[in-house]
């Protein structure tokens, strides 16, 4: 195998971890990295908070090359189909790439404003990729009246949170009850959102965009509500979550959607019937897995621990160096927002109970666990990182759900349901 030709689809984080780690595990044959950018892999989270804030530049976030990979790049074309009986892929500038291995790791794209009309408007900036940040740090150091981030999740909020560094006005609409709700629940996204209106968002929950307005010569100048208001802005940012990048994979006979391709529990992409394919695997935003964590649950996750490690796993498995387990890191996430850190291990998603494990939310110090029929499944720090890596092993080791009273600093637990979106309903 040392003489293949290993391809890497996505300059991506895991991307170029999966590179490197192929290389580390003693891979000299050809490898090829592709992406649809034209920049080498650079570093995603600082975009919607330095790089905003003017305190980093979009080009400055490259990511560091670990290992010699003695690589082919190709930048700034996307790949179009994939021939897996001729293990070819083809490029849009119509260059075709034969491959003995393959890994995937393409990633995500923002999901767009549905209008294609509207979401043209000069003005309306969505946030994935270093060319949006750049575009959007131009927009906000020309000192726009107002900015409106529609969607109240993480990179809304953040968004929101560079604006009032900027001291900028901006407004963030959500039609949910309150930021984050899907992913913190109603209890703990309002803790959140009353940090937010502290510092001066102007928040604007259960309402929905309808439609944006020009001024003739195509930039915006308005929003309009479906409850027929109107807000006066320049600026909008829209972020409605994301979209995997899987549509070149039409007609591969592989197992995808929108939400990413499908991969067994090694990391091998599955084709339409359920079987592995093992000549190529998966890794990152794109790729949608079976956790051993979550009883074999299918999940994708947008995390950047996950990107690296699951890249790597991936490659040394392509490789013919793989350990033989399942791909079972725990989750991980952080997110900074107004001067708040927000470090999360394991998925809240299908929580049945959430309890206060250390400190208090009055205080804005405080660690929330999270519980599904009786395991503990996710833990949440807020600006109390110290106390996440004991509640991380108890994630990792499915451990009694609520913890017994020696594994908390509270005298008396009082269990609380998350509220999530639709719980009511359930």
């Amino acid at each position: 195998m040392n003489q293949d030709h290993l391809v890497v689809v996505g300059a991506s984080l895991a991307g170029l971890r999966g590179a490197e780690a192929a290389r580390k595990a003693g891979f000299a044959g050809r490898l090829t990295i592709v992406g649809a950018e034209p920049h080498r892999p650079y570093d995603r989270p600082p975009l919607s908070k330095q790089v905003l804030g003017g305190s980093v530049a979009p080009g400055a976030t490259t990511l560091p090359i670990l290992e010699p990979l003695d690589a082919e790049w190709r930048l700034g074309s996307a790949v179009t189909n994939l021939d897996r009986i001729g293990r070819t892929i083809d490029l849009e500038g119509g260059e075709r790439i034969a491959y003995d291995r393959l890994l995937i790791a393409t990633g995500a794209r923002p999901r767009p404003w549905p209008d294609a009309a509207q979401r043209d408007l000069a003005g309306i900036h969505t946030l994935r990729g270093r060319d949006d940040a750049a575009a959007l740090r131009s927009a906000l150091a020309a000192r726009p009246e107002r900015v409106l981030v529609v969607g109240g999740g993480f990179i809304g909020c953040e968004v929101a949170a560079a604006c009032r560094d900027l001291d900028l006005p901006v407004t963030l609409v959500e039609t949910g009850p309150t930021v984050l709700a899907a992913i913190l629940g109603v209890h703990l996204g309002s803790v959140v959102a009353a940090l937010h209106e502290a510092r001066g968002v102007d928040l604007r929950f259960g309402s929905e965009v309808e439609a944006f307005e020009d001024d003739g010569t195509g930039h915006v100048v308005r929003a309009r509500f479906a409850d027929g208001r109107t807000l006066e802005t320049g600026c909008v940012v829209v972020a409605l979550g994301a979209i995997r990048n899987t549509e070149w994979l039409a007609g591969s006979g592989l197992a995808f959607d929108e939400g990413g391709v499908d991969c067994d529990a090694d990391g091998y992409v599955l084709d339409a019937e359920g079987r592995p394919d093992r000549a190529i695997a998966a890794a990152g935003d794109v790729a949608r897995f079976p956790h051993p964590l979550y009883d074999g649950r299918f999940v994708a996750l947008e995390h950047w621990g996950h990107a690296a490690a699951q890249g790597a796993h991936a490659a040394r498995l392509l490789v013919g160096r793989g350990t033989g387990e399942a791909y079972a890191e725990v989750p991980a996430f952080w997110s900074s927002q107004g001067g708040l850190t927000i470090k999360s291990v394991g998925l809240t998603e299908g929580a049945d109970g959430l309890v206060i494990a250390q400190g208090d939310p009055k205080t804005g110090r405080f660690l929330a666990l999270y519980g599904r029929a009786g395991r503990c499944i996710a833990a949440v720090s807020f600006d109390s990182v110290r106390w996440l890596p004991a509640y991380a092993e108890m994630v990792a080791s499915r451990a009694p759900f609520p913890p017994p009273g020696g594994a908390v600093d509270q005298s008396r637990l009082t269990m609380l349901t998350p509220g999530f979106p639709g719980e009511d309903d359930r």
